[in-house]
């Protein structure tokens, strides 16, 4: 298990390595650093010399991978690539194209990230998971069929038409709670229930959909039907076989989606003004802030990794059967 741990790090750190590489390769596929000047300075008539002059201020007056005026390792270090983003390898993130330093800015907005996703990712997995085994419960029947419907009903519709109609109705109808903001203490509840509500009930339709099917595919194998044989009820055949054995494919979704939690929710962030690191991202993409979007794209990755090898060590402790030599 040790063994394959540590081969699944060294795969992770290449992985970095690959997304460092390629993500700056497309955003200066995209943008040139003259362009970046210009949209920081704000607009296409600004001088060249104040285009350079923020180039110089912001280390982007160097060549992209290699300097040629330089000697020896300075022709590769001496460059716009190594000093941006080969300290993300150490997760110095640095500072923004603004000035500000990304680690700080990372910390100040992870504290709303998390206050909005913890609840939302805890009772969304309880409401999915319920919905489906009730489903499986009244399984052949009308509840059945048309908590199918719902479910496919549910899926198909967007995201943002959940949070529009959450705004509309509850904010502007039922006047519950505010469109957007934050605050902090016990006031944050009333601005962070109905982003968590409406991001609930997106995701109950697919995940209730692919949970019933795991359940449905359990609930038809030999030990069922032994657990049926020996006289125990449905509901211990569903909680404590059914649900334990259809486990691993959960576990895969879930675990590995607990490090990215801190990277936030960038549309529902953004919809209701909650200052974390999804909102974070967007007001990067949208001020072409290189050195914060490949930031946040860096450490997602990294946190995406570190996610799936917590879910392959949960499948040991979920099912005694897997055993990674």
């Amino acid at each position: 298990m040790t063994g394959y741990i540590l081969r699944r790090l060294m795969y992770g750190v290449l992985i970095l390595i690959g997304v460092n590489l390629f993500t700056f390769i497309l955003f200066f596929a995209v943008n040139t650093p003259d362009d970046m000047a210009r949209l920081a300075i704000g607009g296409q008539r600004v001088s060249a010399e104040a285009v350079e002059k923020w180039k110089v201020e912001h280390g982007y007056d160097k060549p992209l991978f290699i300097n040629d005026q330089k000697a020896g390792l300075d022709k590769y270090t001496d460059t716009i690539f190594y000093q941006r983003s080969i300290p993300l390898l150490k997760f110095d993130f640095g500072s923004s194209d603004g000035g500000r330093d990304i680690s700080r800015e990372i910390g100040a907005r992870m504290g709303p990230s998390l206050a909005l996703a913890l609840p939302t990712f805890v009772l969304g997995l309880i409401a999915s998971v319920s919905f489906s085994l009730v489903l499986i419960f009244f399984r052949t029947t009308r509840l059945d069929f048309w908590g199918v419907v719902l479910c496919v009903v549910m899926l198909s519709i967007s995201s943002l038409f959940y949070i529009i109609a959450g705004q509309w109705l509850f904010s502007k109808v039922l006047r519950l709670v505010p469109y957007s903001g934050f605050a902090g203490g016990l006031d944050m509840i009333k601005f962070l229930s109905l982003p968590v509500l409406v991001a609930i009930v997106a995701r109950l339709g697919p995940e209730a959909r692919f949970y019933r099917s795991l359940f449905l595919e359990e609930i038809s194998k030999d030990y069922v039907r032994t657990a049926r044989a020996k006289g125990l009820s449905e509901r211990i055949v569903l909680f404590r076989h059914v649900l334990r054995n259809a486990m691993l494919p959960i576990l895969t979704g879930t675990v590995s989606a607990l490090p990215l939690l801190f990277m936030g929710s960038l549309i529902s962030e953004s919809f209701f003004g909650i200052p974390g690191l999804g909102s974070y991202t967007i007001d990067a993409i949208g001020a072409q802030d290189f050195s914060v979007v490949r930031a946040m794209v860096f450490l997602g990755s990294a946190l995406y990794i570190v996610g799936l090898i917590m879910a392959d060590i949960s499948y040991t402790l979920a099912d005694p059967r897997v055993r990674f030599e």
